[in-house]
């Protein structure tokens, strides 16, 4: 019997049926700028309607989540994160996403997980008025064991030149607003599962990986809604590092982020980590998002405005003076 590369361990026919069972529902994220479809070997998309464009983008996965999503074999909030880890990124510089590329490798492709993976990134893609116009799907044998999957993508969005936020604006005495997070969104997961090893215990009346998975929040709608009224100092995505890596990012020389702990809402799953794990409250600070997926600087006279028009909105902190670039109280 001679070899093939489907002997090799690498199924083409199940990455066509990937393919069929995604590409009605990608086209749908597609609007007048996109100008071709996919197959292509590069994907297309014209610019319009700015004077001075600059283009932002950013590049992420979803580190070992992953593992949550494969093990409770719950895979449709895993491309939303995907999508929402890059999105999230480049709307801290003020950016609307334009279009957003997916990769997904494995060691064993299954068209139903694949498709359910990457129609979490065309809900979420959708939801934030981006083009998914492009991915790839890797069926890696050797690499990757069987059931095994890893996600990436990037996302490119578009700014005018004279309206980036790049935290230079940010002066003392300006207000430190957080957005409430979702829950852990995407990072801290290898803590999270080394402290939670049973995915399906009960917690709040539910499986846990059903907390555990909750998608990581989309900022772009109430982001942009403020960017339309008021103008916004700086903007910090609480990713892995949580405040104390994140917010000194955006901060200048001489700056510091105090913010008063107190005041955070922080999600009760992740004071059940933090008890279970006899985990210092620093490092919980220093891994974890505790509640805030993000951190908005404003101009003290705009702050009452920011709580007004972003509902769930609340004040942590001010912006001081200082050779220390976050304090938390």
């Amino acid at each position: 019997m001679s070899n093939t590369y489907k002997s090799a361990g690498v199924d083409k026919e199940e990455g066509y049926k990937t393919v069929d069972k995604i590409k009605t529902a990608v086209a749908e994220t597609h609007n007048k700028n996109v100008l071709n479809n996919l197959g292509s070997f590069g994907a297309f998309y014209q610019i319009a309607g700015y004077k001075n464009p600059v283009l932002v983008s950013g590049t992420d996965g979803v580190g070992t989540k992953l593992k949550v999503a494969l093990d409770s074999k719950k895979y449709d909030s895993i491309g939303v994160d995907c999508f929402a880890m890059c999105a999230n990124d480049i709307l801290c510089h003020g950016a609307k996403p334009l279009f957003f590329l997916d990769y997904l490798a494995c060691g064993k492709l299954d068209s139903e997980i694949a498709a359910e993976i990457v129609m979490g990134m065309v809900n979420a893609c959708k939801d934030n008025e981006c083009a998914l116009i492009g991915g790839e799907t890797a069926e890696m044998p050797g690499m990757y064991k069987p059931g095994d999957y890893d996600v990436a993508g990037f996302c490119v969005g578009i700014v005018e030149k004279d309206e980036i936020i790049d935290g230079s604006k940010i002066k003392n005495g300006h207000k430190i607003i957080a957005l409430p997070s979702s829950g852990f969104h995407s990072n801290g997961f290898s803590l999270v599962r080394k402290i939670f090893p049973d995915f399906n215990e009960e917690f709040e009346g539910k499986p846990l990986y059903e907390t555990l998975l909750v998608p990581t929040r989309l900022y772009y709608k109430p982001i942009h809604r403020l960017l339309e009224e008021i103008e916004v100092s700086g903007i910090a995505h609480i990713t892995g590092g949580g405040l104390i890596e994140n917010v000194p990012r955006i901060l200048g020389d001489g700056l510091c982020a105090t913010i008063d702990t107190s005041k955070i809402k922080i999600p009760s799953v992740m004071m059940e980590l933090e008890k279970r794990g006899n985990i210092d409250r620093l490092e919980m600070f220093g891994t974890f998002n505790m509640g805030v997926g993000m951190v908005i600087v404003v101009n003290e006279k705009h702050a009452e405005k920011v709580l007004d028009l972003l509902d769930d909105a609340y004040e942590i902190g001010e912006i001081t003076e200082g050779a220390e670039k976050i304090i938390l109280n």
